[in-house]
């Protein structure tokens, strides 16, 4: 029995399409995390210490990097394909882990994280790209979402190494051992992807459909067969618009998608880049006063450990949901309740609450963070960009959310700096109530 891809049953290679990809999600939420512990570590090394200004700016280097690499990415992946981009972001994240081991200064450390931002700017746009155009139709979206999932994982695993690591060191001198993280998963990235084929549906787009059916077979076998669009895939490709074209085309989409990713990504980056620090500014670490720095930090990071722990089970619930509620009243609940959340947890700071009400707050605010706008800002750009210009528009929308998070990441420390954790989670939840809002007023007219 044949079948096209978006009738065929769900099969371990679909699964396996999905796995490969997740990889850049992993990555991407890993490295954050990652920063999220070198920052401290230099903090203890650094003559004269790393100023507020210079800790947002190592904390956003590699966010920039994405928000240049979705875009730029993104747009080329439409024109050229998506295979070559597809092993060479990896490529690019393995070179620049090596070279910040190599050369450990922190301008060289500041570049290079900027590279890997890039190279994983590409792999927002290409992994939801290839899961979307290759899952059968009932399971597509939930497997968008189950890649972003992966993400949890990334916070998890790079998390419990740095704790297991960390918590055995007496100088933190040793810190660019940590980038040997960031080595092994872009090496399995780079070897899982040899097996690769361009994607199906981006070669019938541009009237390759020889290629395409030959791609089909690659990747789910001979019994499935590409359903080309022949209005698609039969005229010519048209010119790609230029980045203010397009939304100008496109505007009212590009908000929708974009600008709740950027409040999204103050809450999964700029917190989660400086949760250690967070914890220690709230006092939450349950190391012993005076006692050694490097203990403060593995503590801090421990705690940190736990809070991401929670990460999975939300984007498990997330996913759940999907299939069951309209995604623009997901993602708007799930800012509402991180909002709630936060609100709880300053409330708690402010009053001396005891601090199980705090880490529980902190974890009610991840898990439905993840719920909602962390799972769907990504799940929502493949459903309202149609496939002609869908790299460009999840590359576009993934490029507003990095520039919210970049601004994050940049302005907490300087907010902590000036006005201590009040502030910080002042503003955190002013965000949250906007990407609720801007959700509920720009959602298409169509179910989504």
């Amino acid at each position: 029995m044949s079948y096209t891809i978006k009738n065929s049953p769900l099969t371990w290679r679909q699964i396996r399409i999905v796995a490969v990809a997740s990889l850049g999600q992993l990555i991407g939420t890993g490295l954050a995390t990652l920063v999220s512990v070198i920052i401290p570590l230099y903090q203890l090394i650094a003559h004269p210490e790393l100023s507020s200004a210079m800790q947002g700016l190592v904390g956003a280097m590699d966010l920039i990097g994405i928000m240049v690499g979705s875009t730029i990415l993104g747009k080329l992946s439409d024109r050229y394909g998506y295979l070559l981009l597809f092993r060479l972001c990896p490529l690019l994240i393995l070179m620049s882990s090596v070279a910040a081991l190599i050369f450990p200064h922190i301008s060289v450390l500041i570049v290079c994280l900027f590279l890997m931002g890039f190279g994983i700017g590409g792999e927002y746009s290409l992994d939801s790209d290839y899961i979307s155009e290759l899952m059968p139709q009932k399971w597509t979206f939930i497997m968008v979402g189950a890649a972003k999932a992966a993400s949890a994982m990334g916070n998890i695993i790079v998390a419990l190494i740095c704790f297991l690591v960390v918590k055995n060191w007496t100088s933190a001198s040793a810190w660019p051992t940590l980038l040997w993280i960031m080595i092994g998963i872009s090496s399995l990235m780079l070897i899982c992807r040899i097996r690769f084929w361009e994607s199906p549906t981006w070669l019938a787009a541009h009237g390759k459909m020889k290629e395409a059916e030959i791609a089909t077979h690659n990747f789910l076998g001979n019994d499935v067969d590409i359903e080309p669009s022949p209005q698609v895939a039969n005229k010519p490709v048209a010119q790609k618009d230029g980045f203010f074209s397009f939304v100008s085309k496109n505007w009212k989409n590009v908000i929708f998608t974009g600008v709740p990713w950027a409040c999204e990504g103050l809450g999964v980056y700029g917190i989660g880049v400086f949760l250690p620090i967070l914890v220690m500014a709230l006092g939450l670490e349950h190391s012993a006063a005076g006692g050694n720095q490097i203990a403060h930090v593995a503590s801090s990071i421990e705690i940190t450990l736990w809070i991401s722990c929670i990460i999975l089970p939300g984007f498990v619930i997330g996913l759940f949901l999907i299939p069951k509620m309209n995604g623009a009243k997901q993602q708007t609940m799930g800012f509402l309740m991180s909002g709630v959340s936060l609100l709880i947890l300053l409330f708690a700071y402010r009053n001396n609450w005891p601090h199980w009400i705090s880490i529980g707050a902190f974890m009610f605010f991840e898990l439905f963070l993840n719920i909602g706008p962390h799972l769907m800002t990504y799940v929502l750009p493949s459903k309202v960009f149609p496939v002609e210009v869908r790299g460009q528009g999840s590359g576009i929308a993934a490029s507003i959310g990095k520039l919210g998070a970049v601004l994050g990441v940049f302005f907490i420390p300087i907010l902590l700096k000036s006005g201590g954790s009040s502030l910080v989670l002042v503003v955190s939840i002013i965000v949250m109530i906007i990407g609720a809002l801007v959700t509920y007023a720009f959602a298409p007219d169509h179910k989504i």
